[in-house]
């Protein structure tokens, strides 16, 4: 697997907690994520929370996730928890699941 300081691409799977749903977060995300060049999807889950995963540099993963705990996400964000593993299969483009 490889580090988050390393120059390989990584895969980051955040869970973002808050109200995040019914609100274009997952559109935003997709937004940001595109505009800084990342793979991957945005998905609601059931319990309320979105799930995003990201896959790119891990700087360039670092800069999405300060975005998603940032001010100007939609709706209102109340936390966010990360994991960090090697990349997949990998993405085309970054979808909305």
């Amino acid at each position: 697997m490889h580090g988050r300081d390393s120059n390989e691409p990584v895969r980051a799977t955040v869970w973002v907690r808050g109200r995040v749903q019914q609100v274009g977060f997952r559109w935003w995300t997709r937004a940001r994520a595109l505009e800084i060049g990342l793979t991957g999807y945005a998905s609601n889950l059931g319990d309320g929370r979105v799930q995003v995963v990201a896959e790119g540099l891990p700087a360039d993963c670092e800069q999405l996730l300060a975005l998603l705990r940032g001010p100007d996400t939609p709706g209102t964000v109340t936390g966010v928890t990360e994991i960090w593993t090697a990349t997949g299969e990998g993405y085309e483009g970054f979808a909305i699941r």
